[in-house]
């Protein structure tokens, strides 16, 4: 079988780096990482479509993996233009570069395309009502997707994403679970985390699936929980206990843009369609804290 080659974009965020890991010694794949420049990484603003169709061309991408996007969500109410810029006409240059080429195209979105108010799992099929900016920027890439490749390409809805490398959830909550004595963590807010490392070998799955299946898939962590108990967990895992967590609500601590009160995402189509199991938030919390109680040993 010969070598293929992806396009990564966003390889500096959480998931490129999980994508960086997956792809190490995957021998059916030659993985070029864009995002800002930096070791191993070429630089390519995906903004650009002149650049995208030269780098597409230049080495014959088969696939085009679609990791980058604008995650600042409350900054996202104040920049909606730029957010819109990455989030929304990105996705629309990568996918109308890859229709041109004939390359496989897969994207990753979002929960809060949704509204948040549900109480049943959201299906792929669930009417899109995104309350904020962010879940506006997203939804507009996805629909710039469909309109350029069709029910070709997949589109990867994902939620309270976490990973041992940038900013995120787990390690805000480790640092200061070490540096308070107390905390206070929203209770009325509830989801499946979603280790970086499971959705990037859901995304090598959809790659190398015996046949290309597209279409709108839901992936995160087996499990509903909340932010409180997603904390007590963090820290209980990690052996943190001298601080006090305590429950509250969301209007305890105001923000700019709409948090989905309910983000559980259904992942019923995507287990049937590749035949995986879907690995359970706890455990995969478990081997991440680890990893972070490693490096930092």
């Amino acid at each position: 079988m010969k070598t293929q080659n992806i396009l990564i974009t966003g390889a500096n965020g959480q998931l490129g780096h999980e994508m960086r890991n997956v792809l190490a010694e995957n021998q059916r794949f030659n993985a070029i990482f864009t995002d800002v420049a930096g070791d191993d990484i070429v630089s390519l603003d995906i903004t650009d479509e002149a650049a995208v169709e030269k780098m597409v061309t230049d080495e014959a991408i088969d696939f085009i993996v679609n990791c980058a996007a604008y995650t600042a969500v409350d900054a996202a109410e104040d920049n909606e233009p730029l957010a819109a810029r990455l989030n929304g006409d990105a996705v629309g240059i990568l996918a109308r570069v890859a229709k041109r080429h004939g390359a496989r195209m897969v994207h990753v979105s979002t929960d809060y395309v949704f509204d948040g108010k549900g109480c049943i799992p959201y299906t792929e099929d669930t009417p899109t009502c995104p309350k904020s900016a962010y879940g506006r920027t997203k939804l507009d890439g996805e629909r710039q997707l469909i309109d350029a490749l069709g029910d070709d390409a997949v589109i990867l809805r994902t939620a309270w994403l976490y990973s041992p490398y940038g900013k995120n959830f787990v390690k805000t909550m480790l640092m200061l679970g070490k540096d308070k004595p107390a905390l206070k963590v929203v209770f009325d807010q509830v989801g499946s985390p979603t280790c970086a490392r499971d959705l990037a070998n859901a995304i090598v799955t959809v790659m190398t699936a015996e046949q290309w299946h597209g279409g709108i898939y839901h992936f995160s962590n087996e499990g509903v929980i909340s932010w409180y108990d997603f904390t007590k967990a963090i820290h209980r895992l990690a052996g943190i206990t001298t601080c006090d967590v305590q429950p509250c609500h969301s209007d305890e601590f105001p923000a700019k843009a709409n948090r989905p009160s309910y983000s559980v995402l259904d992942k019923t189509k995507f287990k049937a369609t590749f035949g995986v199991t879907v690995p359970y938030w706890l455990d995969s919390l478990e081997t991440t804290i680890n990893q972070l109680l490693t490096v930092n040993s």
